[in-house]
């Protein structure tokens, strides 16, 4: 389908070429969190800010420097999750995960993908979608997952001990 590949890739480039949410938040009270691909030099900072009282992404800077998909990912995320409850952002990290995962499983052979679908069910991805073409190259599903682990390990870290 040509055409929906076409609006895919328009909306990766328009991600890269004018990111959302591009910056930096005072670290505290945002915390920081750095992710880097050492393959490819892919580098990903999220810096998040969490409502303490009513637990939602109050805010999210990103910056780094990559190629397309991982830099296009980055301000997607940062879209897909300012916000939105951390509960809700767990989610999102878990379903986009999950898109990456289940065709990349679909195209090796492993699986029909059914076991991971579950983490999709009633998330909409949104612009999120357009790198599910990603996985027609393996090697870039790193570099579309980035940011998601690095705005898990962000996530975690902000997180009391024990909870």
């Amino acid at each position: 389908m040509p055409g929906l590949e076409d609006l895919y890739r328009e909306i990766i480039l328009d991600h890269y070429r004018a990111p959302r949410n591009r910056g930096e938040l005072p670290v505290p009270p945002a915390a920081k969190a750095e992710g880097f691909n050492p393959l490819c030099g892919d580098e990903v900072v999220v810096y998040l800010d969490i409502d303490p009282g009513t637990d939602f992404v109050r805010d999210v800077k990103i910056g780094g420097q990559g190629c397309s998909i991982s830099q296009a990912s980055t301000s997607m995320m940062s879209a897909a999750v300012k916000g939105k409850p951390v509960d809700e952002a767990r989610k999102l990290i878990r379903a986009f995960k999950a898109l990456m995962s289940i065709h990349e499983s679909k195209l090796e052979g492993e699986s029909d993908g059914s076991d991971l679908s579950a983490e999709l069910e009633g998330v909409r991805l949104g612009d999120l979608e357009a790198l599910q073409g990603v996985v027609k190259f393996p090697v870039r599903i790193k570099c579309a997952t980035l940011a998601w682990n690095t705005l898990q390990q962000g996530l975690d870290e902000l997180e009391p001990a024990g909870t």
